[in-house]
């Protein structure tokens, strides 16, 4: 197999050439990391007894059921 896929002196060339955008909007923040996410999920959900998500979810409507 003679050769490669193409030459190493041209790896990144596309990324380098990309104008870098800055976040806005939706994207503005700075997600977190899932791990961290899914504990905050956990803690409101059995620690607070709330549900996070959006209030009329079925999710939500669900817990409010075992809540009762």
């Amino acid at each position: 197999m003679p050769g490669s896929h193409g030459s190493l002196t041209k790896a990144g060339k596309v990324r380098q050439q990309t104008p870098k955008i800055d976040r806005s909007g939706v994207n503005a923040v700075k997600k977190k990391p899932p791990r961290m996410r899914y504990r905050y999920l956990y803690e409101r959900r059995v620690g607070k007894g709330k549900y996070s998500g959006q209030t009329d979810s079925i999710g939500a409507k669900r817990a409010s059921y075992k809540r009762k």
